[in-house]
This record gives C-alpha cells, sequence and structure tokens, in this order.
C-alpha cells in the first residue's frame, strides 16, 4: 500500500515561482528514480525531469535553467523548484517513482494524482 501526493501547485504570473512537493508513504522498502511529469491541455504526458538514487539529474530542453528537481530520501520526498514560469507552462503536474514494498517481490512505479499549476497574468 503505497501513495504518492502532490502539493504546491496554484495559480502564478508570468516570471513568477513555485515549488512542487511529492511525498510517497506507505510500506517502502527502498525508492529509485523519481519523476516530474506534466500534460498541458490537449496535448499527451510529457516527461519534465527524473532523478536517480544516486542524484543524477536529467531535464527536457524546454524547461533546463528554470527548473530544478530534488529529493529528500529521509522524507521519502521528491521536489520541483520552478522559476521563470511562463504561460506555456500551465499544466498538470505528477509525480513517478519506482518503489520497493516491503515484504513484496520486485519493484513497480507509482504515480500521485496530480496538481494543476496555471500560470496567467
Amino acid at each position: 500500500q503505497v501513495q504518492l501526493v502532490e502539493s504546491g501547485g496554484g495559480l502564478v504570473q508570468p516570471g513568477g515561482s513555485l515549488r512542487l512537493s511529492c511525498a510517497a508513504s506507505g510500506s517502502i522498502s527502498a525508492i529509485y528514480t523519481m519523476r516530474w511529469y506534466r500534460q498541458l491541455p490537449g496535448k499527451q504526458r510529457e516527461i519534465v525531469a527524473h532523478i536517480a538514487a544516486d542524484g543524477n539529474t536529467h531535464y527536457e530542453d524546454s524547461v533546463k535553467g528554470r527548473f530544478t528537481i530534488s529529493r529528500d530520501d529521509a522524507k521519502n520526498t521528491v521536489y520541483l523548484q520552478m522559476n521563470s514560469l511562463k504561460p506555456e507552462d500551465t499544466a498538470v503536474y505528477s509525480c513517478n517513482a519506482d518503489i520497493a514494498v516491503m515484504r513484496r517481490w520486485g519493484t513497480s512505479a507509482y504515480w500521485g494524482q496530480g496538481t494543476q499549476v496555471t500560470v496567467s497574468s
């Protein structure tokens, strides 16, 4: 029984900043790669950034230099700091993580329900 819950979304003006959080809870043995996705209105869901267990990060070209992904393993939480936001960043942002569950074999991918980010003046 694992749950991921996103928070921190909302309405912000162009050029502003938001910090998204995604906290995992339940019978967790280990968390490996953690990811942020977004789904723009009328578009397919796309990867935004990911962070591996060793801290190695990757970003999509459209957010490089503006977004930063980080993790706090003591809190089972991944963050997405978003700066210099643009109207085209408006989307539902979701977190995803590869997680091993206590007393269960293997690793599975889990998803949060998403949080709305709206960039508008």
